[in-house]
């Protein structure tokens, strides 16, 4: 049997092709180990079954691997301490992992990769500890590579497709610098500067709304380190202008 497990959007586990159902004690069992590869029994009761007392906890794990083992026979490996996925199982966030990797150490990449890491959510609706931090470090990972490819699209003179692909990360984790510093360098680049000195003043409001704080010096000499040149620093945005700003966006959230 060839088991392939997708964690990217939603839950569902192929077996040959076909989708097969889970209990959700499976589920999460199946989850754990896909995510952090192989760990002690002790381990996964206490992570699976945190308000459980010991005893309970690894009785819930091993009729949860009872179950696994008879209803999908060659998704967990032969060892019975510690628990792993078998060879047989293709995970989709594994796969991602290791091509975001490739692609951060300068591999080629294509725009379907790129494309998968802008909406790529690791099990959106999960809200355990365990599963938020997993989504968190995907995220990450998410956002370092987007910005590698839009630095590699800026080094092949790609500078509209760095634009996009910073945008990606920018969506994802808004209040990241680097992500509207590539940004601001990408549409200098194609001789935007006015595109350019919006991008910093929506940042800068962006940041003084939700943290109380102003963009660092180097964001703001992204403004004058320009493949195209020195440019001059525009000041901030005048008080009226900066009041219609504010109303702007205070419209949207209202929507």
């Amino acid at each position: 049997m060839e088991w392939d497990l997708r964690l990217l959007g939603c839950w569902q586990l192929m077996c040959d092709g076909r989708p097969t159902p889970v209990g959700s004690r499976q589920q999460r069992l199946i989850t754990a180990l896909a995510l952090m590869g192989q760990r002690p029994r002790s381990y996964l009761a206490g992570l699976l079954w945190p308000e459980s007392a010991e005893q309970q906890a690894a009785g819930s794990l091993r009729a949860t691997v009872f179950k696994v083992r008879h209803q999908l026979p060659g998704l967990l490996s032969d060892s019975l301490e510690p628990i792993g996925l078998g060879p047989s199982i293709a995970v989709d966030v594994r796969r991602l992992r290791r091509q975001a990797e490739l692609v951060r150490s300068g591999a080629v990449f294509d725009a379907e990769f790129e494309d998968l890491l802008s909406s790529a959510e690791l099990l959106p609706g999960w809200y355990e500890d365990w599963i938020i931090f997993e989504q968190e470090r995907l995220r990450v990972l998410r956002v370092a590579t987007l910005e590698a490819i839009a630095r590699q699209h800026l080094a092949r003179d790609e500078a509209d497709a760095a634009i996009v692909a910073a945008q990606q990360a920018a969506a994802i984790e808004p209040l990241r610098e680097s992500a509207c510093a590539l940004i601001i360098r990408a549409q200098i680049h194609v001789g935007n500067a006015a595109a350019a000195y919006r991008t910093l003043e929506e940042f800068r409001f962006r940041l003084r709304d939700e943290l109380g704080l102003e963009p660092s010096d180097r964001l703001k000499a992204a403004l004058t380190g320009g493949s195209r040149g020195l440019l001059e620093l525009p000041a901030p945005l005048p008080a009226p202008q900066r009041s219609r700003l504010a109303a702007h966006r205070q419209l949207i959230k209202e929507l």
